[in-house]
C-alpha cells in the first residue's frame, strides 16, 4: 500500500512536504524504511508516473476488493490527499475512480461533490484518530 500512497503523492507532478512527512512516518511506523524498493521511491529521484500508480491500485484491490482492503487504502489515501488542505484535479479523478470500486456502493452516478463529502468525513475521522 506504501507504493501506491507514493504514487498518489506523485500523481499532481510534486510532492508536497506535508505529503512527504507523512510518507516518511508511514514507512517508518511499519517497519520499511530500510525495504530498498520503497527507500528509491521516497528519495524523489525520479516521479511516478500517473500510469504507474493505477497500476499499483488495480493490482492491490484486484477486481473484487474485500471491504477491509478498500477501507483501509481510502482511509489511508484520504489522509495523503488532505494532508496539505489541497485536492488536486489528479487527485479528485483518482478518488473518482476510486469510488466505483466501493463494495459497498451502488455505482449509478455518484455526483463529485458526494465523493468529496465521502473524503472529508473519513479524513475528519481518521484526523480524530490521531489526535
Amino acid at each position: 500500500m506504501l507504493k501506491i500512497l507514493i504514487g498518489v503523492a506523485w500523481i499532481d507532478g510534486i510532492i508536497q512536504i506535508e505529503e512527504r512527512n507523512y510518507l516518511k512516518q508511514i514507512s517508518e511506523h511499519n517497519g520499511l524504511s530500510g525495504d530498498m524498493e520503497l527507500k528509491y521511491f521516497l528519495s524523489e529521484l525520479k516521479p511516478i508516473k500517473a500510469v504507474q500508480c493505477y497500476q499499483w491500485l488495480e493490482e492491490y484491490l484486484g477486481d473484487h476488493p474485500t471491504l477491509k482492503d478498500y477501507q483501509e487504502l481510502l482511509e489511508s489515501l484520504s489522509f495523503l490527499i488532505y494532508s496539505d488542505g489541497n485536492i488536486q484535479i489528479q487527485e479528485a479523478k483518482l478518488l473518482l475512480e476510486l469510488q466505483a470500486l466501493d463494495p459497498l456502493q451502488n455505482h449509478s452516478q455518484l455526483s463529485f461533490a458526494k465523493v468529496i463529502k465521502i473524503f472529508q468525513k473519513m479524513f475528519r475521522t481518521a484526523m480524530q484518530k490521531i489526535v
